[in-house]
């Protein structure tokens, strides 16, 4: 007989930035779930949000998702579909995909766990290592920052870098690329990030100016709901469009894909809802010939690049992983040397979140408790 869940732990554990990503963004929020089965399971996820809603998706998890989930089937894939529905009135996508995220890694790291094995394996890895570019959430820098920054990636081996554009004035940003392009010479692949800042005119506009720097893709140059404005501006770019990180369900990635709106797709893992859709995204993708690249979260995105058929790049933002971040009580579930991520080969995904009281977390004083629900079958 089949395990069944009986109960859901969460934690809220704020973290200060390393290098700030900016005023509106100076720390990062972890969610951390223990997810309970009446044979005696534990499985251990997380849901993440570096700015909005840390408070709302931890009551979604406390309030709607744990009670919904108790005495359901500790399966990853039927737990998440019926729990998409329930939550639907909700929201389709953002702080429902976000919290259900917490439950999905959750089922996963418990399978993993009964199996003896990481979740690369338990997925089937195919690769021993994965490519990793140079990234940071930099807008705000000045020239010499960028700069400085740039001779980092160089030194630590990256083949590729990724930089925000976005100035007021596009002369800023043209200057800003081109001392990024000087410091990496001329074979790094140079991807830029607008974050949604331009409109489509003036979209077309940079293309013009920061084009001819050899640009390997553009990254959410406009509002990621306008699906309008991309499909016009893929069908006239120059450069390859990328996209995804802000688009939360498969249904919305197939529209984008079918509108043929983007070149390089960056689902977020937790975002999308966890392992179970995001492994369903990318079989999309690859089903119609659109390259992936995985945002954010390298712990957790490289031990997935390593499972999957088509090679993927991942992204890791300069000081901002969760070790890095003093999050982890114990070692990292992979490792990145030379510019390679491989896994570290840890049960389960391998994520020990520091408590309250260790050394290792750089958190407020104003941690939130623990909140452990448990609710009968009976």
């Amino acid at each position: 007989m089949a395990a069944r869940i009986t109960g859901l732990a969460t934690r809220l554990i704020t973290v200060p930035l390393l290098r700030s990503w900016g005023a509106e963004a100076p720390e990062n929020h972890v969610i951390v779930t223990e997810l309970t089965t009446d044979d005696g399971g534990t499985g251990h996820g997380f849901s993440w949000t570096p700015t909005i809603g840390p408070q709302a998706v931890k009551a979604l998890l406390d309030h709607d998702i744990a009670p919904f989930i108790v005495a359901l089937e500790a399966n990853a894939d039927m737990v998440w579909d019926q729990l998409w529905k329930r939550l639907h009135e909700a929201g389709g996508g953002g702080l429902t995909t976000i919290a259900m995220a917490g439950v999905d890694l959750a089922l996963w790291d418990l399978k993993a766990r009964q199996t003896g094995t990481s979740v690369t394996g338990l997925l089937g890895q195919r690769r021993e290592s994965v490519e990793v570019y140079g990234s940071g959430v930099n807008l705000h820098y000045t020239v010499e920052q960028l700069v400085e920054q740039a001779h980092r990636w160089v030194a630590a081996g990256h083949n590729a870098v990724k930089i925000k554009v976005g100035k007021p004035e596009l002369r800023e940003d043209a200057e800003r690329v081109a001392a990024v392009r000087k410091v990496i010479g001329p074979d790094r692949l140079l991807m830029i990030d607008a974050n949604q800042r331009w409109d489509l005119a003036h979209t077309f506009r940079a293309l013009d100016v920061l084009g001819e720097y050899g640009l390997e893709w553009l990254e959410e140059p406009i509002r990621a709901d306008d699906l309008w404005a991309y499909r016009r501006l893929r069908k006239q770019s120059p450069v390859p469009i990328a996209l995804g990180e802000n688009v939360h369900t498969i249904y919305r990635f197939r529209d984008f894909i079918e509108a043929e709106a983007v070149d390089i797709i960056q689902p977020n893992i937790v975002r999308v809802g966890g392992i179970t859709p995001f492994r369903r995204i990318v079989e999309l993708a690859r089903a119609n010939s659109i390259r992936v690249a995985p945002h954010l979260l390298p712990e957790l995105s490289g031990q997935l690049a390593l499972t999957l058929a088509e090679a993927v790049s991942v992204e890791d933002v300069e000081d901002a992983s969760f070790g890095q971040l003093g999050i982890l009580a114990g070692p990292s579930p992979v490792r990145l040397h030379n510019s390679r991520l491989s896994s570290a080969g840890r049960i389960g995904l391998g994520f020990d979140f520091a408590g309250q009281h260790s050394q290792h977390l750089k958190v407020p004083a104003t941690e939130s408790k623990g909140n452990r629900i448990e609710y009968s079958n009976s």
